[in-house]
C-alpha cells in the first residue's frame, strides 16, 4: 500500500480520507426497505469509489459562490484583509473565460512509480442542486515535482452557482500508478467462455444470493444486495487467505 505524505501551508484543512456522510451529501438514512427512496450510498460499487481517495475541506469562513455572467467567470465572497503577510489573497481567481482557479497550499508526495490525480468529489455526482464545484482532473508527478499546487474548477453554467462553504468537501485525490501502462485486447475464447458460464451461474442463483435483500423502491425499482453480499464474502475470504 503506497503512503502518501503532505505539506501545507497557511490555515488550510489538512487532507483526509474521503468520508460518506449519511444523512448528507451521499443520502438520506433511509434504509434498503420496501417503499424507501434510492439512495447514493446503497450502492456499493459508487460507496467503495468515493472512498478511495482523499479529500479537502473547504477551510475559510467567508462563503464563495461562484456564477457565469456573460461569458465571465463571477467570484463573489467577502475576503478581508490576507491572513498572512505575502499570502496569496484572495486564493480563488478567475483562469480564462471557463474556468477558475484555487492555489491550494498543498503538496502531496507519492512514493515513487505512483502519481497523484485530482478527481472531483463524489458528492458532485449526487448533488441535485448542481451547487458543487466540478474540480478539473490532473495528474502530478510528484516524485519530481516538490512544489505546492493549485487546482482548477470549470466555471458553473449560466444559472448555476457554485457554493464553497467552511467545512465541506470540494475536491478528492487518488494515488494511482504514474504510467498508464494499461494493455487492452479482446477477450480469448477460452475466457470469454468461462465468464459467460460463471455469470449464467450467478443469474441462476442469483434469488439464493439476495435472498432476503430485495425491496422495491418509491420509483418502483426493484433493487438487491446480491452484488453486496458478493463483495461481503470476497472480503472475508481474502482476509481469512492473508491470514494463513
Amino acid at each position: 500500500m503506497p503512503v502518501v505524505s503532505y505539506r501545507s501551508y497557511g490555515d488550510r484543512s489538512d487532507p483526509q480520507q474521503i468520508r460518506i456522510t449519511v444523512p448528507g451529501w451521499a443520502g438520506a438514512s433511509e434504509q434498503r426497505v420496501d417503499g424507501s427512496h434510492e439512495q447514493p450510498w446503497h450502492c456499493i460499487p459508487f460507496s467503495e469509489s468515493a472512498r478511495y481517495g482523499v479529500e479537502l475541506l473547504y477551510p475559510f469562513d467567508p462563503e464563495l459562490r461562484v456564477r457565469s455572467v456573460d461569458g465571465k467567470v463571477v467570484l463573489e465572497a467577502d475576503w478581508g484583509a490576507p491572513p498572512e503577510e505575502g499570502a496569496m489573497w484572495p486564493p480563488f481567481r478567475a483562469f480564462g473565460e471557463d474556468y477558475y482557479s484555487y492555489q491550494l497550499s498543498l503538496d502531496l508526495a507519492a512514493p515513487p512509480g505512483w502519481a497523484i490525480r485530482c478527481e472531483p468529489h463524489p458528492r458532485f455526482f449526487t448533488d441535485a442542486t448542481n451547487s458543487t464545484p466540478l474540480a478539473v482532473p490532473a495528474l502530478i508527478r510528484s516524485e519530481w515535482w516538490p512544489m505546492i499546487n493549485f487546482c482548477i474548477f470549470k466555471a458553473p453554467p449560466p444559472g448555476t452557482t457554485h457554493v464553497f462553504r467552511k467545512g465541506e468537501p470540494f475536491i478528492s485525490f487518488i494515488c494511482i500508478p504514474s504510467e498508464p501502462d494499461l494493455e487492452l485486447q479482446a477477450m480469448g475464447r477460452e475466457d470469454a467462455a468461462q465468464r459467460e458460464m460463471r455469470s449464467r451461474r450467478l443469474s441462476a442463483s442469483r434469488d439464493a444470493l439476495a435472498e432476503g435483500t430485495r425491496w422495491l423502491s418509491s420509483t418502483n425499482t426493484v433493487f438487491d444486495g446480491t452484488y453486496r453480499n458478493m463483495a461481503r464474502a470476497a472480503r472475508a475470504h481474502a482476509k481469512q487467505k492473508s491470514g494463513e
